[in-house]
């Protein structure tokens, strides 16, 4: 009998994007190679990943909400569908997708339904406008316009319509809710019109490259339009579950994170590893207070992620005692974390430090007090790098000195989108991301943890002392009537600058004059160089586009205030 052929030696994966799209920078071989045999980056795509969990967990609750509860059963199945229609209406893999709406459960489904197809969405705000829409969806040449369809304040689909006139390539639009409109796709129309059977046929012939940009993400600058950022499937699923292991989020467990899901806070750190984790995911209708608090008290969610302005529509109702938070596992906040520990009768509050462009830094459970209430904590993953330089340089700052942070690690980004001259300027010649901000490296408990110290530029200089505002806003923040503040420099003859401060009121609250907060900022223990020489106050404070405070627009509206009088 004659011997049969020996089986041909399996071939190892892949290691590289397949399909470079021009204008994306991607990482070196050695690099990728680095990531790969250390485990951090591997062949998992975030739909893949996201099946895995929808098999894994089908009965459990994804998504929770007055509007909508779905299974990750029901999730999966919708989402397949959305996206095999999607690509019958020819789209293509890699094709652009301009997501402009807030948060609600069709975003989801849009979300999960392009990364399946392999579209790729472009992460907007639903603030933005024909500067900022034009501009990104002309520079990535996207396909397709999403918006809601329904904002009672905004005719997006007119917007949309003519954003198409300016972009060529817009060839589409798709509403996600609301009455169907002449001409424009409705992704309920289009997951009505394929059943299982042809979106799992179609779907079946879409190959996704774990290599590959998943999702332009938008970044956070305060000023210009913002720059796009790739996020690759291998990177995002690297960053998603490394924040999920960090924070040890949990199947079954509840999110409460209202602010908007398109913003990298809220995909990589929050609804996205809770959608890979087997989590729910609450999406409040609006941020109206009674909203807010229906929903918590619905859902009893173990996880909160609280900023200012949400915190300051809940204090009445936390206060009271109106809210039970006797099952939270954790909250989440940027600073006021001592602060914000007392409100909430002593549950367990963690703060975050992360971008867009990469790196997240959190505090978790079994923390030092000394870390929990004073610290940004350290990356989530191990090879996370971090370098603290002298400004300007590539020289580090002495042990313990302020300096710019630069990192460097699996998931973060390599060069912005068709960006060259940014990319010269953002980069040391190590490949380390210069972030702009100032940081100190502190050893405690033989650890290296990180403390967030403001932006570079964020700084006021009064008579030739500087102020760093962010010290003087968390200062400020912590007077019993301020539910959040900004700090600017205001123009001054002699001074140069002197110190502003914008606040944002507790509920039944009366602002503190110059003399009271100065009287209370003695007590606190700064110095009076720093005190706020001008107390202004706002109902919002204005956002850039990624959602943070806007130093620019206070300053803007400073001067009208003071041109004013």
């Amino acid at each position: 009998m004659p011997l049969s052929a020996p089986s041909p030696a399996p071939t190892a994966p892949r290691i590289g994007v397949r399909q470079p799209m021009p204008g994306v920078v991607y990482p070196d071989a050695a690099t990728l190679q680095r990531y790969v045999d250390a485990g951090a980056l591997g062949h998992e795509t975030l739909p893949g990943v996201f099946r895995a969990t929808a098999a894994a967990h089908g009965d459990r609750l994804a998504l929770a909400g007055p509007e909508r509860r779905m299974t990750y059963r029901e999730l999966d199945r919708v989402t397949d569908r959305l996206a095999a229609a999607l690509l019958r209406e020819g789209l293509a893999p890699l094709d652009r997708v301009v997501f402009q709406l807030g948060n609600c459960p069709e975003l989801v489904f849009c979300w999960l339904a392009c990364l399946k197809a392999g579209l790729i969405p472009i992460c907007t705000l639903a603030a933005h406008r024909e500067r900022e829409i034009g501009y990104l969806a002309q520079l990535a040449e996207a396909k397709l316009h999403l918006v809601q369809g329904d904002d009672p304040k905004f005719d997006d689909i007119g917007f949309a319509r003519r954003m198409q006139t300016q972009v060529p390539t817009l060839r589409r639009i798709l509403q996600a809710r609301g009455r169907s409109q002449d001409g424009v796709l409705h992704v309920h129309a289009l997951i009505d019109s394929v059943g299982d059977e042809e979106a799992r046929q179609r779907l079946a012939q879409v190959e996704l490259d774990p290599f590959q940009v998943a999702v332009f993400q938008l970044s956070g600058g305060t000023t210009g339009v913002p720059k796009i950022i790739p996020r690759m499937h291998n990177d995002y699923v690297c960053n998603m579950q490394a924040v999920a292991r960090w924070m040890g989020y949990r199947p079954g467990e509840v999110l409460f994170m209202p602010l908007p899901m398109v913003h990298n806070l809220n995909m990589g750190c929050f609804f996205g590893p809770f959608l890979l984790t087997g989590g729910t995911v609450t999406i409040a209708p609006d941020l109206r207070p009674e909203s807010l608090i229906a929903l918590i008290a619905q859902e009893k969610p173990q996880w909160l992620v609280v900023m200012g302005p949400i915190l300051a529509r809940l204090e009445t109702a936390i206060s009271s005692g109106a809210l039970d938070f006797s099952g939270i596992r954790g909250v989440v906040t940027p600073s006021g974390v001592v602060k914000l520990r007392q409100l909430l009768g002593g549950a367990p509050v963690y703060t975050i430090f992360g971008m867009t462009e990469g790196v997240i830094m959190l505090t978790r459970e079994g923390d030092p007090p000394e870390v929990l209430d004073h610290t940004n904590g350290r990356p989530v993953h191990p090879l996370d790098e971090v370098r603290i330089l002298v400004p300007g340089t590539e020289t580090d700052v002495a042990p313990g000195e302020a300096g710019e942070p630069a990192f460097r690690g699996p998931y973060t980004l390599h060069g912005y989108y068709k960006a060259e001259e940014r990319n010269r300027e953002a980069f040391t010649r190590d490949g380390h991301y210069r972030s702009g901000d100032l940081m100190v490296e502190q050893r405690i408990g033989g650890r290296s943890h990180y403390v967030f110290k403001g932006r570079l530029k964020d700084v006021i200089s009064r008579g030739g002392e500087k102020v760093n505002a962010d010290e003087v806003e968390e200062a400020v923040c912590a007077h019993p009537a301020v539910a959040s503040c900004a700090v600017i420099g205001m123009p001054d003859p002699v001074f140069d600058e002197r110190v502003c401060v914008f606040v944002l009121l507790r509920e039944g609250r009366a602002a503190p004059t110059v003399a009271e907060l100065g009287a209370f900022l003695q007590d606190y223990g700064m110095a009076k160089y720093k005190w706020p020489e001008r107390v202004e106050t706002v109902d919002a404070f204005p956002t850039t586009h990624s959602g943070k405070t806007s130093k620019p627009a206070l300053r803007e509206l400073l001067m009208q205030r003071l041109q004013s009088h």
